[in-house]
């Protein structure tokens, strides 16, 4: 697909539903992927960048906002689900043991999840939670694309340097990829929604 046909393909994207458990969820049919991150790496930013919508997923700049997995629907097959960002909220240690359960429940449980792209600020990638993160992709054979976000925060230089640390780091992966990404300079954005569409597009059991 061009950049002009995959942004037809994002820009309709709506809101469904949200849920606090796998058992509240959209039926477990047709293609997702879900976006996960720590808590203020930009994942909802990197939505709405993707979907060329301002709004549609909602954006703090208070860490932790996102406490439930949020479905959006690309069309009548294909969706998107924002994961609770994972970090430092302020709630109770118990509600994060919580969210972090059902997040878990969800990743291996759910058919219709075909991939993962997992959000990481290119300033600080790779932190415990990112390899847990890359642990569960090799254990759960779903692929996972990176997007190191914010790259507008540093020089090409330091970002480039910042992308060489992290292929190599994940060299012994299969199926995990990389890019740099910005949202206010849409660096990646293109090739970021090339990911998404040949996951959501590509035939398979999980398409079932």
């Amino acid at each position: 697909m061009d950049a002009q046909q995959l942004d037809r393909l994002f820009r309709h994207t709506q809101f469904l539903t949200s849920a606090a458990k796998l058992s509240q969820c959209p039926p477990d049919e047709g293609r997702e992927v879900a976006f996960a991150g720590r808590s203020n790496a930009g994942k909802s930013s990197a939505i709405n960048r993707i979907t060329q919508q301002s709004k549609l997923a909602r954006t703090s700049k208070t860490p932790g906002r996102t406490q439930l997995l949020n479905f959006f629907s690309v069309d009548d097959h294909k969706r998107l689900v924002d994961l609770p960002g994972y970090g430092y909220a302020e709630v109770p240690e118990a509600l994060k043991v919580e969210w972090q359960r059902h997040l878990t429940e969800y990743l291996e449980n759910r058919v219709s999840l075909v991939g993962v792209i997992l959000i990481m600020d290119v300033r600080h990638p790779l932190k415990p939670f990112d390899q847990m993160m890359l642990d569960w992709a090799r254990a759960y054979q779903f692929p996972l694309h990176i997007l190191l976000t914010k790259a507008d925060k540093l020089s090409r230089n330091a970002g480039q340097k910042s992308l060489a640390e992290v292929k190599r780091a994940i060299k012994s992966y299969s199926d995990v990829s990389v890019q740099l990404f910005s949202t206010p300079e849409s660096t990646g954005l293109v090739e970021a929604q090339g990911v998404l569409a040949r996951w959501l597009e590509a035939s398979g059991d999980a398409a079932e």
